[in-house]
């Protein structure tokens, strides 16, 4: 290839430079700083990621880099963002939270770094190995992550899980991925969506290789029946990396799921949707109603959020610009809604294990009344209550489902939010209507955690009210790939 087609742009890659860096000091800064002076490393993570918000947006271009490999359009920029938020405010979290669990390992700080990096490889991901490295960049970091609690049995049990499922998954994408690459010659996304147009609809391998990419897929944003690792690694993990690993990672996977069925596969739509129909259809039943049954609550939303990944693969089974675009906003509201619900958790999480069961909520109203207005808002917008983002949201999934005549898979959707409510409505129930146990303290909040709350909550509203903006950043981002 001539060195003119390669695009050597470091322009491209500055962001994942600079947090490169970052991890790095941190890491270093570890060996030298006492166990009780270790939240200087959560300080130093959570400026840096603050840099990084301006230097994606800056850097942001939109001809692929490095021969093709790397790509930082606004697609990537859009995700990105949602990361590095995720990131700055799951860090905000832990710095109180590691001080209450009596945890004290700096490595915890530059691993989510390192984790994080590996997220903003896959969304700027335009060639499969690529994507792959950053995948397992992410993977390998979670599985540290969810296993940090070494002393706690379902901790440990959770990660093995996780991990074991997770190579899984790993494996199977990369097999998916060899056989595109067998049939195409190429693991770059526009070389392959060039053969696809070419081949014929029946051509077995690739076929094949879509079949075994969206199962790998499946199991990282934990579709139906792939999504048996979440439950236990979401409540074995300490509850901040559980929000990061419930909105960060799965931002991250649906991104390249996006990019790589939108850019690669194309052709083959009228294949691949029939099997993403089944997919979101059993996904978004047997979350809600599996959920209903859970006495702990991150249990429960471990469920709830196996129900959304349903609801927002119907955006990209709808395949228009109203349902892609609906899905980048779709993100946008989980993330916010669900680290909101996440930071309530951590709070009352202590560490001999209560405060996590669903009965620990009891008169939180009377005993926290901040608390459980928080907890209401989010668990409301959960469910796609108006006037939250939750209701926007689901809304323009299931507009776009009926718009292109999915209407049984409308109906479906519609039934599995009316049985998410009920568990939802539950929690609500028990703090507002239910006696305080009374044995049960609740820590003061510190400024971090009250800033998590504002800024969850305050977004939670205002993607509700004033949606239009945060809906025209979606269908600008997605307009190069539908192109």
């Amino acid at each position: 290839m001539p060195l003119v087609d390669i695009n050597i742009n470091f322009n491209a890659i500055l962001p994942e430079i600079f947090l490169t860096a970052v991890g790095l000091t941190v890491l270093l800064l570890d060996f030298f700083l006492p166990k009780k002076d270790k939240a200087v490393l959560g300080v130093i993570s959570i400026g840096g990621l603050l840099i990084l918000l301006p230097l994606v947006l800056f850097t942001s271009g939109s001809k692929p880099s490095f021969g093709g490999m790397v790509i930082s359009d606004h697609f990537s920029a859009f995700f990105k963002i949602i990361i590095i938020l995720a990131g700055i405010l799951v860090i905000l979290m832990s710095m109180d939270y590691l001080k209450k669990m009596r945890i004290y390992s700096g490595e915890y700080y530059y691993i989510i770094l390192f984790a994080t990096l590996g997220m903003m490889v896959m969304v700027s991901s335009n060639d499969l190995l690529n994507l792959y490295v950053g995948l397992e960049l992410m993977a390998l970091s979670f599985y540290i992550l969810v296993a940090l609690r070494v002393h706690e049995s379902r901790s440990v049990e959770g990660a093995l899980k996780y991990f074991v499922l997770g190579t899984l998954s790993s494996g199977i994408l990369l097999y998916g991925i060899s056989f595109a690459y067998g049939f195409s010659g190429s693991t770059n996304l526009t070389e392959i969506a060039q053969m696809t147009t070419r081949a014929s609809v029946q051509d077995p391998f690739l076929l094949l290789a879509m079949a075994l990419i969206v199962v790998g897929f499946s199991f990282k944003v934990a579709l139906f029946p792939f999504h048996i690792w979440a439950p236990d690694a979401y409540e074995g993990a300490p509850t901040p990396i559980t929000a990061l690993l419930s909105v960060g990672s799965k931002t991250a996977a649906f991104a390249v799921f996006l990019r790589v069925f939108i850019v690669a596969f194309p052709a083959y739509q009228p294949q691949w949707s029939k099997l993403l129909w089944i997919l979101s259809a059993t996904t978004m039943i047997f979350g809600s109603v599996v959920a209903i049954s859970q006495k702990n609550i991150i249990r429960m939303l471990a469920y709830s959020s196996i129900a959304h990944a349903g609801f927002i693969i119907i955006g990209l089974l709808v395949y228009n610009q109203t349902g892609v675009s609906g899905i980048l906003f779709y993100l946008l509201v989980y993330f916010f809604m669900n680290m909101g619900a996440f930071a309530i958790v951590t709070v009352l999480a202590k560490s001999n294990g209560s405060g996590e069961q669903i009965s620990d909520y009891r008169g939180l109203a009377s005993r926290h009344p901040l608390l459980a207005f928080s907890m209401t808002l989010f668990l409301l917008s959960l469910a796609g209550v108006p006037p939250t983002g939750g209701f926007v949201a689901k809304f323009i999934i299931l507009a776009s489902a009926i718009d292109a005549h999915y209407y049984w898979l409308a109906v479906i959707g519609v039934v599995a939010a009316a049985i998410a409510l009920f568990f939802y409505a539950k929690i609500i129930f028990y703090m507002y209507m239910k006696e305080s146990p009374g044995d049960i303290e609740i820590q003061k909040t510190g400024l971090a955690y009250r800033l998590v709350f504002f800024i969850t909550a305050t977004a939670t509203l205002i993607l509700g009210l004033y949606p239009a903006p945060f809906i025209e950043l979606g269908v600008n981002a997605i307009k190069p790939l539908l192109m």
